[in-house]
């Protein structure tokens, strides 16, 4: 018998969003990672926030939120706010129930930059760390290290003699005053004479001998092979020409302890 295509919604679920997640979903076990290593974080989010005052968005709740935009590689916070707006598997990782708002883009941000600038965020990926070596995940035989070039949002417009960054240097004088058309033919730049107005960390680097020259810093991942976790992460100043190679040491504690 043919089901009848009835467009009428249900006003009430009898459904938690628990029961709706197969049992056998790969997120059960990351998240119950995931809520053991937020228990430990417990005291660390009680002396970065005041007792009284309006509340913020659970520091729990947004490193969740975190985690599931690095999963399922999402570009943006906002995209990331757009599928917890619909998307139960998401609500039901971070905690929030059918009937909660999403929060604001521009809130969910700044308490996000409140636990970066607080470290938290590392000492989350410490403890996941420490939880993974506990569960033997974690091998101090089978490891690589690898390097990568990560570009600045900075353009090469923005990277000015470092007497002139309060000058605009503009050479055709007659287009867009906010972005303005420079000319840098002939003009040697280095490191040295010039930085970024707009992100003066970064330092004009090249991948390799005959490529582009961009505004980038350098990543570094230290990777377990046995089992594909990331034991280490940094990021450092990345030059075109390295005054030394970087040492790598390798300890049971997954620290890099030299350079």
């Amino acid at each position: 018998m043919r089901g009848e295509d009835v467009q009428q919604h249900a006003m009430y679920s009898y459904l938690s969003p628990e029961q709706r997640v197969p049992a056998n979903h790969p997120l059960r076990a990351i998240r119950e990672i995931t809520d053991g290593v937020l228990k430990g974080l417990s005291r660390v989010f009680a002396r970065r926030y005041a007792l009284r005052g309006r509340p913020s968005i659970p520091p729990e709740k947004l490193l969740r939120a975190l985690w599931l935009q690095i999963l399922y590689t999402l570009r943006s916070e906002r995209m990331l706010m757009e599928q917890l707006n619909y998307n139960l598997l998401f609500r039901w990782f971070v905690g929030l129930n059918m009937d909660e708002e999403v929060w604001d883009v521009t809130v969910f941000t700044k308490n996000r930059e409140r636990l970066l600038k607080a470290d938290v965020a590392q000492k989350f990926f410490q403890l996941v760390v420490k939880e993974a070596q506990a569960r033997d995940l974690m091998s101090d035989e089978h490891f690589t290290v690898d390097g990568t070039l990560l570009e600045a949002c900075a353009s090469l417009k923005s990277f000015q003699k470092m007497d002139e960054a309060e000058e605009e240097k503009s050479k055709t004088g007659d287009d867009d005053p906010g972005n303005p058309s420079v000319h840098f033919h002939g003009e040697q730049r280095s490191n040295q004479t010039h930085q970024s107005t707009t992100d003066p960390e970064a330092l004009l680097a090249r991948k390799g001998a005959g490529q582009e020259a961009k505004l980038s810093s350098s990543g570094h991942v230290l990777m377990e092979n046995r089992n594909g976790l990331v034991a280490d992460v940094e990021v450092l100043p990345r030059t075109a020409r390295p005054s030394g190679r970087r040492r790598w040491t390798w300890w049971p504690t997954f620290r890099v302890i030299s350079r």
